[in-house]
């Protein structure tokens, strides 16, 4: 048995350092932080994050457009969904970077804009994120920085839409137009209010 051991961790070893071990499959988390177009950056900036896409989850409707879901009918609010590779970044780390970048303390709203669609979430994908998300909440909720009641909803992910393609990137697409609207809504300057030197990190 001890021989046996002892050939199946050099095997092992062998894999490793030949880079044969299968990596960790990759995954997806979802985040709503107001204005999609604010939410992608923060987190495409990430190492050992894969993609960011902009849509829609959370609501009752199939297939939402962007006009339906700023009517305020559909239920879902704009949101991201990260893939990420659990070997370069965590699932805590992603979570640091919502908080950073959303005002919990805002219901049905986050910073110029006003609505149900825009309101403050965290989908989680599985047991593990809902047990993190919940930990993470209730950690800043002792330790927070500001004043006011953290009022953002930790709750299953449903159906993601991703938006039309006009959105996607759309920081990088419009950095004239993003830059404009991210000032004139405030939102850094709340960001800064809120977390100081952490703001958006």
């Amino acid at each position: 048995m001890k021989t046996l051991t002892a050939v199946t961790l050099a095997f092992l070893f062998l894999l490793t350092a030949a880079g044969s071990l299968p990596a960790a499959p990759l995954q997806k988390a979802t985040f709503a932080g107001g204005c999609f177009w604010c939410m992608e950056h923060p987190f495409d900036e990430l190492p050992g994050v894969v993609s960011v896409t902009s849509g829609y989850t959370g609501g009752h409707t199939r297939n939402p457009t962007y006009d339906e879901v700023s009517a305020g009918g559909t239920g879902h609010a704009e949101s991201v969904q990260v893939i990420y590779d659990p070997g370069k970044i965590s699932y805590d780390k992603l979570l640091t970077r919502f908080w950073h970048n959303i005002d919990p303390t805002a219901k049905d709203r986050q910073f110029c804009d006003a609505g149900h669609q825009y309101r403050s979430a965290i989908f989680y994908h599985d047991e593990e994120q809902r047990r993190l998300a919940l930990k993470s909440k209730q950690a800043l909720e002792a330790n927070k920085p500001f004043k006011g009641t953290i009022v953002t909803e930790i709750v299953p992910a449903t159906e993601f839409y991703p938006a039309e393609e006009y959105h996607q990137h759309y920081y990088k697409k419009n950095p004239l137009r993003y830059s404009y609207y991210r000032l004139s809504c405030g939102r850094d300057h709340r960001l800064k209010e809120l977390w100081g030197d952490q703001a958006g990190r």
